[in-house]
Order: structure tokens, then C-alpha cells, then sequence
């Protein structure tokens, strides 16, 4: 079953998800590839990276926050999928990274739509709160930093969308090991995020205030829509 699904995923990118990927973005994976190793696999994949494409034109999103940039693929898809007015608030401690990517996206012409800042998450999430005027200004938030806070996140990512807004949080399948037991066999770093994933899933599965929806797109994205 698992090289099955392997298998498939293989294909979905060969057939549909490479084809049409953008050529900076394509860049940008290689160059993140070439200098991170193994942990370029921080950044989403190219089919997650079309469905957030989709996402954020079927909702016609102009604002959205991204909180962990890493090199930015999903940055800069998702500048690439908002209109010329569009803007994004991009939130990382890592400026190294963001800036390994920069040069691909402006190249591709949309780093005018970006403000970056260097920082950490909560920081500039309690400023844009406590301003008062960023309640409910966001269409959109896309959530891939540290995985012990992503229940806080999502507190406070629920106060900035809009109703009707949505959120995506990354990685919510963690290698495949929200499915395993405690007791099963299982490498460290599975392990260590396992039990902050398996919490946030049953958290927002519960949580009255949201349409929520967990997908297998590349190591899991759980989307979720504001209701109030």
C-alpha cells in the first residue's frame, strides 16, 4: 500500500504537477535541493503548491500571512496566485533561507507583493493583534513552522482570517506517523512531532468554529474555513 501510494504521488508530479509548475518555482525547488540536502523536503511539493494555486484564485484572496518561509516555495506560489495589489505578511527567524529563494522571486516579478520579517512568529502575530485593525483582514494563512505551536497558531490565525477565510496547516500526516501507535517502530524525528500533530488533528476535528478538512497531499495540509 505504501509503494502504491508512493507510486502514485510519483505520477501525479511527473504528469500533471511538474508540467506546469512555474519555471521560478522549479528553480527554486533545484537551488533549495542543491544547498539543503535532505531538508529541502521543509518546503511543500509541487502538488501542494497547486492546490493552494487553486485555493487562494477560487476565493479571489488578495491578503494572506504565511507563518515559517523557509526558502519559500509556498511563498512564492502563493504571490504568484494573488493579483498585482496583492500582499503578503511572511513571518520567519531563519532570513538565511527566505533569502536563498529571493532572487527567484523577483526574478518571477512579485517580490513587490512580499514583506518579509525577520522574527519570530508570536511576536509580530500578538503585534498585528494588539494594532487591533488586522482582525479579520486576511483571506487566506498558511501555517509550516514549529509543530509544538501549531494549536496556538491556530488561535491566533482564527482572529485574523476573515469568516469565510481559510487556513492550511502543513505536515499534519508527519511522515505517516499520526497513524501509528505509541508502541510501534518509528525513527526520532517522526516520533518527536507525532504527538503535537495527532493533538492539533483531533483539536480542529472538534472545533465548532471551522469547516475543517485533512488531505494526503505531500506529508499531509489540513485546510480549514472560518465560520465565526
Amino acid at each position: 500500500m505504501i509503494l502504491a501510494s508512493q507510486a502514485l504521488q510519483k505520477y501525479i508530479l511527473e504528469t500533471n504537477a511538474y508540467p506546469r509548475e512555474h519555471e521560478q518555482l522549479k528553480e527554486l525547488r533545484e537551488a533549495t535541493v542543491q544547498k539543503y540536502q535532505y531538508w529541502s523536503l521543509m518546503n511543500v511539493p509541487a502538488d501542494e503548491g497547486q492546490l493552494i494555486t487553486m485555493i487562494l484564485k477560487l476565493m479571489n484572496a488578495k491578503r494572506t500571512i504565511e507563518i515559517g518561509v523557509f526558502t519559500g516555495y509556498s511563498l512564492l506560489t502563493t504571490a504568484l496566485a494573488l493579483p498585482a495589489d496583492g500582499e503578503i505578511i511572511a513571518i520567519d527567524p531563519d532570513k538565511e533561507a527566505y533569502e536563498t529563494g529571493l532572487p527567484f522571486i523577483k526574478k518571477a516579478g512579485v517580490d513587490h507583493k512580499i514583506n518579509f520579517i525577520h522574527s519570530d512568529a508570536f511576536t509580530v502575530l500578538n503585534d498585528l493583534l494588539e494594532n487591533g485593525k488586522e482582525e479579520g483582514a486576511f483571506d487566506f494563512a498558511f501555517v509550516d513552522a514549529n509543530k509544538e505551536d501549531y494549536i496556538k497558531y491556530h488561535e491566533i490565525a482564527l482572529k485574523l482570517v476573515r469568516i469565510g477565510g481559510v487556513i492550511g496547516y502543513d505536515n499534519t500526516l508527519w511522515f505517516g506517523a499520526v497513524a501509528l501507535a505509541e508502541d510501534d517502530e518509528m525513527a526520532e524525528h517522526p516520533r518527536a512531532g507525532r504527538g503535537h500533530l495527532g493533538e492539533l488533528n483531533s483539536f480542529l476535528a472538534n472545533d465548532p468554529r471551522i469547516d475543517c478538512c485533512l488531505l494526503s497531499i505531500g506529508d499531509g495540509i489540513t485546510l480549514r474555513r472560518r465560520l465565526s
